[in-house]
């Protein structure tokens, strides 16, 4: 969904998932769709009512349930809310999305204009697939981090973005951190028996929190409350309810849930062919979906290999890599390091005339928040499209960890290579996640600022990486090269591993090991690559989006228009699924 997006990982977001599917025939129940609610369509609603009027029900109903996605969008009349994840909560969200679902349904299609049609089928598909989630995946009953991860970022979401005064971003802050008890109080009740490797991330995720609420949170209160003491002794006495509740919640994975994480992460083919199908519009067999990831695979490897050999013919592929990761930053002179190095993409986009750049605003380099360090590298996170005010943008690169032995730090800041993190600021900053995301106020529906899929805005920012090197940028240069493949390969790791993962009996270790071996992953690396996709089953959308970007690309200027005016008008879609930009785009 828009508002949080990454290189090379994401937390999962329980709420409001931005999902699609493929629907031949948008009035006809898909195979795995919940159950009409008892009583006729017509029945729900006294009168008939209008698309736009839908529509806006629909997301009302979404930000109610996931008040701090309302705050991510813009919408601050949900700032004071935080998210109830009770079981009695998620089972009426499951009856009212199968309502919303007849509801819409009901609308007839062919009294819609064109692109109401194409947004009626985005929103079907959105629907789909939270109720997917919630009732069939049940993410909510099996993975600990929706929990650890959700109070942190729902009190970051206040404070980091100057939208209104402080004290009064300092009253909703207030208002959540009542209501965090009641979060972690949800995740005892409901997972019971996760996979080990969710309750480890949860676990990094949860210490981390801690000293967020302690340090950050505790810090921001006392500069927002402005010598108010009253307002201050109210945060203080809140702040330490949450803090309380962290460190219970801590404990009780560390050593309740944690030596019972005995549960399986494996979807299944069914299921996990469905989960695809509705989020991402993505509709081929499993055998057919495994070899185009293979091939792919198969292609860039070889590729990298001669890649490789053009830079050092005397040592391996492995061994090249590794000498381009020599060139790496310091743990403290990381993040100043990725600072300088952003401004030379945006200045070859200008140069070349690639896109249309439609604000002068950039993004901030900091450390990625610890209560979302859950393996990830890097990571966007953006303003959303209703956001009036605050225009902060944030490019989050993570740091080492102070508990990480020597070894596992020189791994993790080697990834962080020059080359590397030039193909990862493409990727993430230009032409990427945020100059996507810089349109996102202009997108012409409200369908279209709200609903978003990994397979457009993830398979855009990696068919960035490489269009930009087609296009000139490094002057050919054979290690920028070799980066841009390395990343490819990564990516087609992914995709091969998420379906191994989930319908092959594959472990973790066995995805860890692929990594290794075809992608050029240090070790540490690997498994946290790997561990990925045990709960985030379908990230083969990388390399599958980038394949359909550029297919896409090459039939839209072959009706002559150029490559800027392609990505102008892609980008200008929002996040939409691939087959419906294809549909708007091709018209």
């Amino acid at each position: 969904m828009i508002g949080t997006s990454s290189a090379r990982s994401s937390v999962p977001r329980l709420l409001l998932v931005a999902c699609c599917g493929l629907l031949a025939c948008a009035r006809q129940v898909p195979a795995s769709a919940p159950p009409e609610p008892t009583g006729s369509p017509q029945a729900t609603t006294a009168r008939k009512e209008s698309f736009p009027e839908l529509v806006d029900a629909i997301f009302d109903a979404a930000f109610a349930f996931a008040p701090s996605n309302g705050t991510a969008y813009g919408l601050h009349a949900y700032d004071a809310r935080l998210e109830d994840l009770s079981r009695p909560r998620i089972e009426a969200r499951i009856r009212e999305l199968e309502t919303l679902l007849a509801r819409l349904r009901a609308v007839d299609r062919a009294s819609l204009s064109f692109d109401e049609a194409v947004d009626a089928e985005a929103l079907e598909h959105q629907l789909l697939s939270d109720h997917h989630e919630l009732s069939v995946t049940r993410s909510w009953e099996k993975n600990p981090m929706l929990y650890a991860g959700l109070p942190g970022g729902a009190v970051d979401g206040l404070m980091k973005r100057d939208f209104a005064p402080k004290a009064e971003r300092l009253r909703s802050v207030i208002a959540r951190l009542k209501a965090v008890p009641a979060v972690f109080a949800a995740g005892k009740a409901n997972v019971q028996e996760p996979p080990r490797e969710f309750t480890d991330l949860a676990l990094r995720m949860s210490k981390g929190s801690v000293g967020f609420f302690e340090g950050s949170v505790a810090q921001w209160a006392k500069d927002a409350a402005g010598g108010d003491a009253a307002l201050l002794a109210e945060f203080a006495q809140a702040n330490a309810q949450a803090v309380a509740a962290v460190k219970d919640f801590t404990r009780w994975l560390e050593q309740d849930l944690l030596p019972r994480s005995t549960g399986r992460y494996a979807l299944g083919e069914e299921r996990f062919l469905t989960k695809l199908r509705y989020e991402e519009m993505i509709d081929l067999p499993l055998p057919e979906l495994l070899a185009r990831g293979e091939a792919n695979l198969e292609k860039d490897y070889q590729e990298f290999v001669a890649t490789a050999k053009r830079i050092n013919p005397r040592l391996t592929p492995a061994q090249v890599m590794a000498s381009l990761e020599e060139d790496h930053p310091t743990a403290e002179g990381l993040i100043p390091s990725v600072r300088r190095s952003v401004e030379d993409v945006r200045r070859f986009l200008v140069e070349k005339d690639l896109v249309t750049i439609p604000s002068e605003v950039r993004p901030r380099v900091e450390e990625t928040p610890p209560y979302a360090r859950s393996g990830s590298f890097a990571s966007m996170d953006t303003p959303g499209p209703y956001e009036t005010k605050a225009t902060e943008a944030f490019y989050y690169v993570t740091p080492v960890e102070p508990k990480w032995d020597a070894k596992h730090k020189e791994e993790h800041l080697r990834l962080y290579n020059k080359p590397v993190v030039e193909v990862i600021n493409i990727h993430e900053v230009w032409p990427g996640h945020y100059f996507q995301f810089l349109y996102a106020p202009r997108f012409p529906t409200k369908v279209r600022k709200l609903v978003s899929v990994g397979s457009n805005a993830e398979g855009w920012a990696h068919y960035t990486e490489q269009m930009m090197l087609d296009q000139g940028y490094g002057n050919g240069d054979p290690k920028l090269r070799l980066a841009q493949l390395s990343e490819a390969l990564l990516r087609d790791c992914r995709y091969v591993t998420g379906i191994k993962l989930h319908t092959a009996g594959w472990t973790v270790e066995d995805g860890a090991r692929l990594f290794r071996e075809r992608c050029f992953q240090q070790p540490s690396t690997a498994y946290e690559e790997a561990r990925r996709g045990a709960y985030n089953p379908t990230y083969l959308y990388y390399t599958f989006g980038k394949l359909e970007v550029q297919r896409l690309a090459r039939d839209y200027t072959a009706k002559g228009a150029s490559l800027k005016q392609f990505h102008d008008a892609f980008v200008a879609q929002g996040s939409l699924p691939l087959p419906l930009v294809r549909r708007l785009l091709l018209r």
